[in-house]
């Protein structure tokens, strides 16, 4: 910024003795000290809060942005899946009698027979689980 070099800086120095005198001079080098240092730091604030508005800014431009095109991309999704969704919705309706009348569903199992066909009549499918242990007997 300043192009000040050693030669600038060590004649200022022997002015200001001059001038103010060996007894001033120090608690004036630290009231300027005070002072550049109060200028230094409210530059660097001013600085990093301007940066962090704009910041804040182009993050609102963008969601803006985003959001307008996200919203639309959501719409024509679910709008799909609505769709896809009535396609097989016969399919759901139909398996629900069966299901309601406590009839067991008719899908094979690995060889080939379906749950009913394996199942006693009478006896539901789950009947070859063992009955839960009854934690009531004490053993000695």
């Amino acid at each position: 910024m300043f192009d000040i070099g050693f030669l600038e800086l060590l004649i200022c120095g022997v002015i200001a003795l001059l001038v103010l005198g060996p007894e001033r001079l120090p608690t004036a080098a630290r009231a300027a000290g005070r002072w550049i240092g109060g200028a230094r730091r409210m530059v660097n604030q001013f600085t990093s809060e301007l940066d962090r508005q704009l910041k804040a800014e182009e993050l609102r431009e963008e969601l803006r942005k985003a959001g307008d095109v996200g919203l639309e991309d959501v719409r024509k999704t679910v709008h799909g899946a609505l769709d896809e969704a009535r396609k097989y919705e016969h399919l759901i309706l139909q398996d629900t009698p069966a299901s309601n009348t406590g009839g067991a569903p008719s899908r094979p199992d690995a060889d080939g027979h379906s749950q009913a066909e394996a199942a006693a009549p009478g006896t539901p499918p789950d009947s070859d689980r063992a009955a839960p242990h009854d934690s009531s007997e004490k053993t000695s």
